[in-house]
Order: C-alpha cells, then structure tokens, then sequence
C-alpha cells in the first residue's frame, strides 16, 4: 500500500512540475488579470476626453453669443431669451440637446458685484430643473454675465468611475463669460 501512495505522489508531483514549468496561455492569463484596470482607464479617458472637449464647445458657444450683448445689437433687436436660445443653438446642436440648454443673462453696475459662479440648480419630483433664469440684457457701460448651462449625461464606468455629480447621472456643464456693453 505504502509502494502505491508513493507511485501516486511521484506522478502527482511530475504533474504539479510540469504546470509550473508550462509557458502556453501565460500571455492570456496576464491580460485576463490587468485588462479590467486597463478599460477601466481607457473608458474613463475617453469619457474625460469628450467632456473636456463639449466643455470647450460651449464656453466658446457663450463667448460668441456674448459679442451680442457686447455690441448691442441683441439689446437693439429687443432679443427674447427664446430668440436668443434659437441664436445660440446652432452653435452648439452637434453635440447638445437644445431643448436642455439653460441661459442665464445678467447685468450689473461693475465688475465686483458681478457673479459668475455656477448656479444651484433646484428640481421637482421627476428630476427635472425648475429654476427661474434671468434675462437682463444689460444698457450701454453696465458689465454684463452670460451663462449657458446643461446637465451633460455620463457613464458610470467599470471600478466606480464617475464624473457625475448631479442627479440621474449627470455633471453640470458651464460655458461663462463677463463683460462691459460698449456704447451702442
């Protein structure tokens, strides 16, 4: 019985060597072990990529749509907030859902009563925003805020990366720009 234990564990021991040794699938079993990191970080590059890049779309968006309010003619044509939103949107529609694109006009005596920083944004029961913008197209010398503002969608990626930090899985995405309307 002990001659037939120590055959067995002769050839378990032969087997147990020969896995060691064996270099056929190593390549795959490396890739199986760092491939989640990897598309992890490429999911979250590319996801950062394209935000980046919509960001620079809409902050170059506001800083043309703001020339109107500069030179006066949106004042001129008595521009509505609907007819300035129809202005801004072909700018921006490649990448942007029009519909939930939110402007924020506002004017003000001088530049250190001027406010510019990101709105809080206030929803109903259904998610949806429900502030109140402002629409003031300012007069000739008075500095003047512009703001286009949308909840831009994202992804959650593999290993709990996410960009979001609004409700429904979504960033707040701002293109502003400040300035003095010239005289018109």
């Amino acid at each position: 019985m002990f001659r037939n234990l120590a055959k067995y564990f002769r050839r378990r021991a032969r087997d147990i060597s020969r896995f060691c040794f064996a270099q056929h699938g190593a390549t795959a079993v490396e890739f199986a072990i760092i491939a989640p990191a990897f598309f992890a970080m490429l999911i979250a590059i590319l996801e950062t990529a394209l935000f980046l890049f919509a960001q620079q779309n809409l902050q170059t968006a506001v800083m043309q749509a703001g020339r109107l309010f500069m030179t006066g003619s949106a004042q001129n044509s008595a521009m509505t907030q609907s007819q300035f939103l129809n202005t801004v949107c072909p700018t921006v529609q490649a990448l942007f859902n029009c519909n939930n694109l939110m402007v924020n006009v506002q004017s003000y005596e001088d530049f250190a009563s001027a406010n510019a920083s990101a709105p809080t944004l206030t929803y109903n029961g259904q998610g949806q925003v429900t502030n109140n913008w402002s629409y003031s197209p300012g007069a000739p010398g008075q500095v003047m805020v512009v703001q286009l503002i949308y909840q831009w969608p994202v992804i959650s990626g593999p290993l709990g990366f996410s960009l979001s930090n609004l409700p429904g899985s979504a960033i707040e995405m701002m293109g502003v720009t400040a300035f003095r309307v010239e005289p018109y």
